[in-house]
């Protein structure tokens, strides 16, 4: 039997990476994005590599249209076998630049999305005895300057993951969180932040990643193959991480310095 996966934000970059791996697998695939032109190429180049689907207009900030999603996929594939909450947006500012409709937008998106998407999609899941995959951020265990809002957004989205890990285990249902760092997408599109010095700033960052969005759906795909819970695609962030798990006060003492930088940068 084809396995049956519903990707959120499939349109363009890691989201359409992913789709297009498991369509190597003769997957058949629910694509989903506000993006209507992106998911129509995805699922051309899904097609060419040898799996299916269909594709389905979906806000992620709508509940109802998540469950619609769902109800589709029970509809055209018989149910689910595993759901990746993809879609995402980027933001920047310093704390007391960044305004409360930033907040809420970040958090809408970034969080809320993927609880949706999760609960839309848990009563499939619980008969498939489905996997679940949640698409944070290293910045949701490297909290670095000018980002709180997207820091805190990436945090909840691992807190949740943790959280179903353990209460979803009865039901059969694996859960991965992957925290990727800064790689090649287009995610600069929906960026929002006070200046465009930040916008610049993080976009340098997108440009020197040493791994491309397709070889960080590579190692997804693998590592969710092997069971891994907390899935790390780049080194630099496997370090990092370790690190920090070490000597949490010295990426503090970093992370102020960073900030110092940016700031006299940004006067």
């Amino acid at each position: 039997m084809q396995n049956r996966i519903m990707i959120t934000g499939a349109g363009s970059g890691l989201g359409r990476e992913m789709a297009l791996r498991w369509a190597r697998e003769g997957c058949l695939l629910a694509m989903s994005d506000v993006n209507e032109e992106g998911l129509i190429e995805t699922l051309e180049l899904a097609r060419k590599k040898g799996g299916d689907g269909f594709i389905q207009i979906c806000d992620v900030r709508d509940y109802s249209q998540l469950t619609a999603l769902s109800q589709a996929c029970e509809a055209k594939f018989g149910g689910i076998d595993m759901i990746i909450n993809n879609a995402g947006v980027a933001s920047g500012g310093f704390f007391d630049e960044i305004s409360l409709e930033d907040w809420d937008w970040q958090i809408s998106i970034n969080l809320m999305g993927v609880v949706k998407g999760c609960k839309a999609f848990l009563p499939l899941l619980k008969k498939s005895r489905g996997k679940i995959i949640n698409i944070a951020s290293m910045a949701a265990i490297m909290q670095g300057p000018a980002m709180s809002n997207y820091n805190v957004a990436k945090a909840g989205v691992v807190a949740l993951s943790e959280s179903l890990l353990i209460e979803l285990n009865s039901f059969g249902i694996s859960v991965h969180v992957v925290c990727p760092s800064f790689f090649k997408t287009n995610l600069l599109d929906s960026f929002r932040g006070p200046t465009a010095a930040i916008k610049e700033q993080v976009g340098k960052l997108l440009e020197s990643s040493p791994i491309s969005a397709q070889e960080i759906a590579d190692y997804i795909y693998e590592h969710v193959a092997q069971g891994k819970f907390i899935i790390l695609p780049h080194e630099q962030g496997r370090l990092a991480s370790t690190l920090k798990q070490q000597n949490p006060q010295l990426i503090y003492d970093e992370m102020i310095k960073m900030t110092e930088k940016m700031r006299a940068k940004s006067n």
